[in-house]
């Protein structure tokens, strides 16, 4: 695939995952709404699309247009830094060149580190679901039995150093996605004038803020006196 399309895949696949951000946000936002607000929306997830789907079906659908939106991404990302360092044959001493250089290294490691944090957080919350908080047991951490999303997380974010690591996280997502919004926008052909410019760069801004205050607020409401486990 030709220098031109990777950019297309990187930036196609890179709003999606956007689009997906924004609606995992509005989700983690109901913690504040309460356990039974956060554990129904957990549940409709599951239930989504019944009966035309299977319980979980809608859900692994869309965890597997993730899944190849990631790769596709993933590939993109690492074919065209591949292929940057070939071509490189001498540094350039241009301070547009050097600011170019410090943007794109930091989309390139930035990336790496969302990664292993998307690792750690599937890991946290959906594959083997850990309660790192010892000050409650596993069954504390359930309903009738039954596991209670709002109450992992409430015991998570209680959990100082845990918090640390989401709020690092999250400034890494923002500075990703504040000049991977303008990359795509630029990619797609909507920066042709400098009106369009200034508008995907405020549309960059704006999506970082956004994401970045709306993942913020439940970590840091439960670190601070929020939500109860009884």
């Amino acid at each position: 695939m030709s220098s031109v399309g990777m950019k297309i895949l990187m930036a196609v696949s890179g709003l999606y995952f956007i689009f997906y951000v924004l609606m995992h946000m509005y989700g983690n936002l109901k913690v504040l709404a309460g356990q039974e607000a956060f554990d129904n929306y957990a549940h409709h997830l599951r239930t989504m699309l019944e009966p035309i789907l299977p319980y979980t079906g809608f859900l692994w659908l869309f965890r597997l247009t993730l899944i190849v939106a990631l790769l596709a991404h993933l590939y993109s990302a690492f074919s065209l830094w591949s292929r940057a360092g070939s071509a490189r044959q001498e540094r350039y001493r241009v301070k547009k060149a050097i600011g170019a250089s410090i943007s794109s290294k930091w989309m390139r490691w930035g990336g790496v580190t969302l990664l292993l944090f998307v690792i750690f957080h599937l890991l946290h919350f959906t594959i083997a679901k850990i309660n790192f908080n010892g000050n409650y047991s596993e069954s504390q951490l359930r309903v009738n039995g039954v596991e209670s999303p709002y109450l992992l997380l409430v015991a998570a974010f209680k959990v100082w150093w845990l918090v640390l690591i989401y709020l690092i996280a999250l400034v890494a997502l923002g500075m990703h996605i504040h000049h991977g919004t303008w990359s795509a926008m630029q990619t797609l052909g909507f920066t042709d004038t400098a009106r369009a410019r200034n508008t995907a760069k405020a549309a960059g801004t704006l999506l970082a803020a956004v994401v970045v205050i709306g993942f913020a607020i439940p970590p840091l409401a439960v670190l601070f006196g929020a939500g109860t486990i009884k």
